[in-house]
């Protein structure tokens, strides 16, 4: 009796096989859905980045009564700006400027484009305009 327990025990070859081809299967079925998250959670992740941003100019504009120039840029929302216009009521208003989820930094536009300023990335090509994750994403789009 303790024999036929033993035998009984362990996987067959075959079920093991069968086990390794449902998990074929799944995964050729999972994977490339996968596959196109992470261009997606960079999207995202630039859009929550540029809101932000988009928080902090408000902020500035609210002590300071102007956005930052052209020539100051995101840069006066870490640092106070040393040309003119000077802001009188400056306060730091983000602890580092961040880069796009594709390592490059975002785009001021003062007087912007589809507002009163803009902020945006390029996506993923890094140049301007393109379609997909290559479009740009703007202050205008969220």
């Amino acid at each position: 009796m303790l024999k036929t327990l033993r035998r009984n025990r362990g996987f067959t070859l075959i079920e093991v096989m069968v086990v390794i081809v449902i998990l074929g299967v799944l995964a050729a079925l999972v994977v490339p859905k996968v596959m196109s998250r992470p261009d997606e959670a960079r999207v995202v992740a630039a859009r929550q980045d540029i809101s932000a941003v988009m928080q902090a100019l408000k902020l500035y504009k609210l002590d300071n009564r102007r956005y930052p120039s052209a020539e100051q840029g995101l840069q006066a929302l870490v640092t106070k700006p040393t040309t003119a216009p000077v802001p009188e009521n400056w306060k730091s208003y983000l602890d580092k400027l961040p880069l796009d989820p594709w390592g490059k930094p975002y785009q001021y536009v003062m007087p912007g484009l589809k507002g009163e300023v803009d902020v945006m990335s390029f996506g993923a090509d890094g140049v301007t305009g393109g379609e997909g994750f290559d479009a740009d994403i703007g202050s205008w789009s969220l």
